[in-house]
């Protein structure tokens, strides 16, 4: 059972690496590269490269350079780690990309040439479902990551503090290649990506927490556990000014629910103090189930 298991598993990655790669490569073919937006990373960086090379009549395909630049970086980290896990779990989605961005590249429409702004947000949306499929395998496609992993063991800052100036020096570098109004767009293709990563990843946040302080908590508290059907959670608090204890209630609602218990409080105590604050995931009965694995 175990055996078959592990063979199921090995699938579902390897499915999600090549679907992610290819519809990383669809946003890269259809409205990144043909639009001369180089939006970070080492395809960025490929884009700026490729562009001087055509200039200059020789043939720079980008999935080709992105695949010997992660290369590179992927042997220095071995080198100097021997993490043989990560350097293995890199390789099948540098390949799958820059493969599928070098093989589609010729056969791909481009749906909005010369439209920058269009471009920008559908190149960023479908990069960063990409990205953020190949992620979901435990696998990556290589890039800044990488170089940030790298300069934070010699710098000793923040991984994420130094892929964003990665990022952003690749966007500056694009500039006299492009045009600044480029650059401008591909910081916007950036940010869209960097979100859509994030919501495949975590999923839709719906989850709210509300923190409700009032005189009258008991009669809110049947409300939400009676009306709504939620759970409902006395915290206790003291004033810090009065010195007064005074309890506090915590319900974790969807997003609708928050509108109803609005409503619940402003019927029942008009001066109550209301919080309400964005769970970044909730687990349980009413939510999402966790997943053993």
């Amino acid at each position: 059972m175990a055996h078959r298991k592990h063979w199921r598993e090995l699938l579902r990655e390897g499915f999600l690496i090549l679907s992610g790669s290819l519809i990383y490569a669809i946003g890269i073919d259809c409205f990144e590269l043909p639009n001369g937006l180089a939006a970070g990373g080492l395809t960025g960086l490929a884009t700026i490269v490729e562009a001087l090379a055509r200039e200059m009549g020789i043939a720079a395909p980008v999935g080709a350079q992105t695949i010997i630049m992660n290369g590179a970086l992927l042997l220095y980290v071995y080198l100097t780690t021997k993490d043989r896990g990560y350097v293995a779990q890199s390789i099948v989605g540098i390949l799958a990309s820059g493969f599928f961005v070098d093989a589609l590249a010729p056969v791909l429409p481009v749906p909005a040439q010369g439209e920058l702004l269009l471009s920008a947000i559908w190149g960023g949306v479908l990069v960063g479902v990409g990205i953020g499929v190949v992620f979901l395998s435990g696998g990556n496609t290589g890039g800044t990551d990488i170089v940030g992993q790298l300069l934070a063991r010699r710098t000793g800052l923040p991984v994420g503090l130094l892929c964003v100036l990665a990022d952003g020096a690749i966007v500056l570098l694009s500039i006299p290649v492009f045009s600044l109004r480029n650059a401008l767009y591909a910081g916007i293709a950036m940010y869209v990506s960097g979100v859509v990563i994030d919501m495949v990843l975590d999923g839709p946040r719906t989850a709210r927490i509300v923190y409700v302080i009032s005189q009258k908590h008991e009669e809110i508290a049947d409300k939400v556990l009676y009306d709504l059907g939620r759970g409902c959670t006395e915290l206790q608090a003291r004033g810090v000014w009065s010195g007064n204890s005074r309890p506090v209630l915590m319900c974790v609602l969807g997003r609708s629910e928050t509108m109803r218990l609005k409503g619940i409080v402003a019927q029942m105590d008009p001066d109550a103090i209301v919080i309400v604050s964005e769970a970044h995931e909730a687990f349980g009965e009413g939510f999402m189930q966790i997943d053993p694995s």
